[in-house]
């Protein structure tokens, strides 16, 4: 209906233009023209008007639905009882920090292993232990701590250097780890503090079933939303600290085997330079 309104007024349009222009050789009177003039305009401002009706503001659109989220969110937060969702959103917000200080460890940890095992291994070559000490002592990360305390056993034996670089690898992987049994504790609490809005949100159905001594939509419907909401508002914490608990993951394995790499390297450089100096 809106468009065939419109394909009018664009056709009462084109056919007002013609009419002046038809006009323009006769001699007309000033009060006929002004009317004209009047009429076309009125008619291109309700062809106008009927076209942004049908096609509608994309600017205005894009502004409400903008704005339409942000409250929608701050609408259902406060439906959703503020005690319990003050408890989901401490959870967040906790859990988040303690991610965000482990990816901030985490990537300060990384660096180029090959390079620093080059050039380990090139001051090994040149029997100069104490600057491939100096080299790991001024490297940031645990690699480069593992090489450090392996080069500080470098006189005992092989089988017993080994063992160093293993036990202390296992204390870098701890330290790595730190944080992250607050984190699962976290992505455990934000589904369960939701579950216990649900299970209490039930509870105040009843009991204004109970107090009305009837089952209507209206009494139940308050209590419902809160259970649902703080469910739903629950396990979005949960799901977002789980993809940062994941990455964290990740950057964890990567430095483990990293470690791994740079301890058998340095195995490999101290087996040649112990069998050089005994040869």
């Amino acid at each position: 209906m809106k468009k065939l309104i419109a394909l009018l007024a664009i056709i009462s349009l084109l056919a007002c233009v013609q009419r002046v222009q038809a006009q323009d050789e006769e001699p007309m009177d000033t009060t006929e023209m002004l009317v004209s003039e009047d009429s076309t305009v009125f008619v291109a401002d309700s062809a106008m008007a009927a076209l942004d009706a049908e096609l509608g503001d994309p600017d205005a659109e894009a502004a409400e639905e903008g704005g339409g989220l942000h409250k929608q969110l701050k609408r259902k937060f406060i439906e959703g009882s503020a005690g319990f969702m003050s408890l989901v959103a401490l959870a967040l917000v906790l859990g988040l920090a303690f991610c965000i200080e482990r990816i901030i460890y985490l990537t300060l940890s990384e660096v180029d292993t090959r390079k620093l095992m080059r050039d380990v291994d090139a001051k090994l070559q040149q029997n100069d232990t104490e600057g491939a000490k100096d080299l790991c002592r001024n490297t940031r990360g645990p690699v480069a701590s593992i090489c450090y305390q392996g080069l500080l056993h470098i006189k005992e034996p092989l089988e017993q250097i080994d063992r160093q670089l293993t036990n202390f690898g296992t204390v870098q992987i701890s330290k790595m780890e730190k944080g992250c049994t607050w984190i699962r504790l976290f992505i455990a609490v934000a589904p369960s503090l939701g579950f216990l809005g649900t299970v209490i949100g039930m509870v105040m159905a009843f009991d204004r079933i109970q107090t009305a001594g009837d089952i209507s939509p209206t009494i139940v419907a308050a209590g419902m939303k809160v259970a649902l909401i703080t469910t739903i508002f629950g396990i979005i914490v949960a799901i977002v600290l789980q993809f940062f608990y994941n990455y964290i993951l990740s950057k964890i394995e990567h430095l483990t085997s990293q470690m791994e790499e740079g301890a058998i390297i340095l195995m490999d450089s101290i087996t040649q330079l112990k069998m050089r100096n005994n040869g």
